[in-house]
């Protein structure tokens, strides 16, 4: 018997099929070519095929151990400059396959930590308005099990342990209502004020955020390592409707509504496996424009994108004999120039399931900017 998640790779493949085959040919006439199917005993164990297939650019991220990796680099090294791993959808461990899109290390934050000691230094963050004014996190209509305490608290106690080191952040507003989305417990602040609540009350907020960056009217410069140092950056506040919330973060990113911006790729819809192909391109593209655009400038490449046909693993690892995203980053950043243009940066890679070959591989990239 099929499973949930191969009926939803092999809808899209029927419907084409029925549309496109010639109505003798549905009813049984012989037609001279048949597309290739994976035979049965290759896509039924689907789960563990995955899980097998954790390699060194996916589902093996504890391979890498780099807490410490800002403290080599000069003070006067432009934040623009670096090469940065991230993860889209930090916190979302929990909802099953169509939900999760990172390692579960453990809740309430625990996975944060994993990250940053791997050397995840961008994070993405969901937040549901909740009772008393707080953010819970949220992917959609599953609470991870975290609060927003839980991310301040769980980054405060590593900068203070690796005072070198900073974090950057997006945060958005989850909840639009929609279904298959979260909606917000009534009667509270707006998510301004609460964010502000965070910052003006929070003792882990009050050491942490990098104080240009978390002002309601007024945006942040891009900052060089020495100034944000043991701090976290906000890069930009959204709404849950994408846009973004008044001036809170970075200047450059204030075009940067849902999806892409000048210096932003989320192309986040990847309708079925077979456009993996695409988001894979999508992603080489922005690495070129990377390092070809404004070099005072930071840019942040998605790597994840999902659909009910295409789940968040399926993209990363690669599905159906497509190939995914990290295996083709991985092999795309060991290249040299005799195959692509040079890689001199790859700007802030914002990833699902990473491997710890994966973020060491684009942490290598900084050591040109090594004191």
């Amino acid at each position: 018997m099929l499973s949930l998640r191969q009926a939803m790779h092999s809808f899209p493949l029927a419907l084409a099929f029925l549309l496109l085959v010639p109505a003798p040919a549905v009813l049984g006439e012989p037609v001279p070519y048949r597309p290739y199917r994976p035979p049965v005993e290759q896509t039924i164990p689907y789960r563990r095929e995955l899980e097998r297939r954790a390699d060194d650019s996916y589902r093996t991220l504890s391979t890498a151990v780099n807490p410490d990796w800002m403290k080599k680099l000069p003070d006067s090294t432009p934040l623009a400059s670096l090469s940065i791993p991230g993860t889209h959808e930090s916190m979302a461990l929990f909802g099953g396959d169509l939900t999760q899109c990172q390692e579960n290390f453990g809740a309430s934050g625990d996975s944060l930590v994993a990250q940053l000691n791997a050397g995840i230094r961008m994070f993405d963050i969901r937040v549901r308005i909740e009772t008393d004014n707080k953010f819970v996190i949220h992917h959609g209509a599953v609470y991870q099990n975290a609060n927003f305490d839980d991310v301040l608290n769980k980054i405060d106690s590593f900068l203070a342990a690796h005072p070198a080191e900073a974090v950057l952040m997006r945060i958005e507003h989850a909840c639009t209502g929609k279904i298959g989305s979260c909606t917000d417990i009534s009667g509270q602040k707006s998510l301004a004020d609460i964010f502000d609540m965070y910052r003006d009350n929070s003792p882990a907020a009050q050491r942490r955020w990098w104080k240009p960056s978390v002002q309601r009217d007024s945006a942040a410069p891009n900052p060089n390592l020495g100034d944000i140092r043991g701090k976290i950056v906000l890069v930009v506040l959204h709404e849950n409707n994408g846009g973004r919330t008044n001036q809170y973060g970075m200047a450059q990113f204030s075009g940067w509504s849902s999806g892409n911006s000048d210096f932003v790729q989320d192309n986040y819809n990847v309708p079925n496996t077979g456009a993996i192909a695409t988001k894979r391109d999508q992603v080489r593209r922005f690495l070129d424009k990377t390092n070809s655009g404004d070099q005072t400038k930071l840019y942040i490449n998605f790597c994840s994108g999902s659909s009910l046909f295409a789940w968040p693993d399926d993209v990363a690892a690669g599905a159906l004999g497509t190939q995914g995203v990290n295996p083709f980053l991985l092999i795309y950043l060991g290249q040299g120039t005799d195959v692509h243009a040079e890689v001199h940066r790859t700007g802030v890679m914002m990833m699902d399931f990473p491997g710890g070959v994966l973020v060491n591989k684009i942490l290598s990239f900084n050591n040109r900017l090594a004191a």
